[in-house]
């Protein structure tokens, strides 16, 4: 059975929050990371015309999101260092719950069972840094409706919510780290 501190880490929260920012801060200061699997599935569906894009099928992003997690939780389990990532599987049944649409049984069963590191942050909407873009449509509202369902799923799943402060990229990464290198 993994130890506790073998598991990935989890950054959550809404669309703009500052996440992959924090992420690729931590990768900076050569952490091992892994990116939110939404943008790239994003990319790709808009390159190759698919209908497996939010605002088409959210069914279909959803499915093709579980299936990226999966592959990349492990991956992060096979690599045995510590990993922080971009959203978990757990994202996925809240986006679902988000949607308004049920959360079907290899979802829910991922989410149950491949485990990440109790202690999960959450970055929460911060208007002054929240922008859109081609893959992120979502507005300011929907951003915090998205922290909301989020603070709701995790704690479902057995997670422990420590939200970040809206501080710069560096106090954030240093925030994580210290909180990370207290519980190893």
């Amino acid at each position: 059975m993994p130890q506790e501190t073998d598991r990935p880490i989890v950054i959550t929260g809404g669309p703009g929050s500052g996440k992959t920012s924090l992420i690729e801060a931590l990768a900076a200061h050569g952490h091992a990371v892994r990116p939110e699997a939404g943008r790239a599935i994003i990319r790709e569906q808009q390159a190759n015309g698919g209908r497996g894009l939010p605002w088409v099928d959210p069914a279909l992003f959803a499915e093709l999101m579980l299936a990226a997690d999966l592959r990349s939780h492990a991956e992060a389990r096979a690599g045995g260092e510590r990993v922080f990532f971009d959203r978990g599987l757990p994202d996925i049944a809240g986006y679902l719950a988000l949607c308004g649409l049920p959360v079907p049984g290899p979802v829910e069963r991922a989410a149950r069972e491949l485990r990440y590191r109790r202690t999960v942050f959450i970055a929460p909407p911060w208007r002054e840094i929240f922008s859109q873009d081609a893959e992120r449509k979502q507005d300011f509202a929907e951003s915090e409706r998205t922290c909301a369902v989020m603070a709701e799923t995790y704690p479902r799943y057995g997670y422990a919510l420590v939200e970040l402060l809206r501080v710069s990229v560096a106090e954030r990464a240093s925030f994580v780290l210290d909180r990370m290198s207290a519980a190893d």
